[in-house]
């Protein structure tokens, strides 16, 4: 297994390293959990590049580098729905994008063709990441201000209305990127 590979695992063992520290009390806990999740984001875009300059890039690779960022975001999405920073409504049309994408992935690589993500997906994904880091910023934020100081009410009101506005665009964003993917597909699609 060639480094760029070895990062995408890594990626999908971290995610459960930063959900466990993500749902731990106190402020190292959370800040520990924002670390995590930044190597994490910082290790998809790293398999990448080492992948295409060393001209390692595999069938694994293409199949699970998307499915590590998959993993990694669904699972940040899924906690701030329980942790009610999120509607439910969001994360349903974030993993339904996911699970049909996916599964159309898999579809193809079982009649023996690999489609790999595309430019849109990586936007797309680097949209979910942003929104995530903004989340946990607010989190870890709120946190510091808990354990030293005070923390003003209004604050949560106003950081709740931002994530939401981020959250529709991140959400319109990630229906456009599925249906450019569907339509980007559609002659493999029609062919399987």
């Amino acid at each position: 297994m060639n480094i760029a590979n070895r990062l995408t695992v890594l990626r999908i063992i971290l995610t459960f390293v930063f959900m466990f520290f993500l749902f731990c009390h106190g402020l190292w806990a959370k800040a520990l959990s924002f670390l995590i999740f930044i190597f994490a984001a910082l290790s998809d875009f790293f398999d990448g590049r080492i992948a295409h300059k060393k001209n390692i890039v595999t069938d694994f690779g293409k199949l699970m580098d998307p499915i590590a960022d998959k993993i990694l975001v669904l699972a940040a999405f899924a906690a701030f729905v329980q942790m009610q920073l999120i509607d439910a409504w969001m994360f349903v049309i974030v993993i339904a994008r996911e699970i049909l994408i996916t599964s159309l992935r898999l579809f193809a690589l079982n009649k023996g063709k690999v489609l790999s993500a595309s430019r849109v997906g990586k936007h797309k994904t680097l949209s979910q990441m942003a929104v995530i880091f903004t989340i946990l910023s607010f989190i870890v934020m709120k946190e510091t201000m808990l354990t030293f100081f005070t923390w003003n009410p209004a604050w949560e009101g106003l950081f709740r209305q931002g994530i939401y506005l981020l959250m529709l665009i991140t959400v319109g964003l990630t229906l456009y990127s599925g249906l450019a993917y569907l339509w980007g597909n559609r002659k493999i699609i029609t062919k399987l």
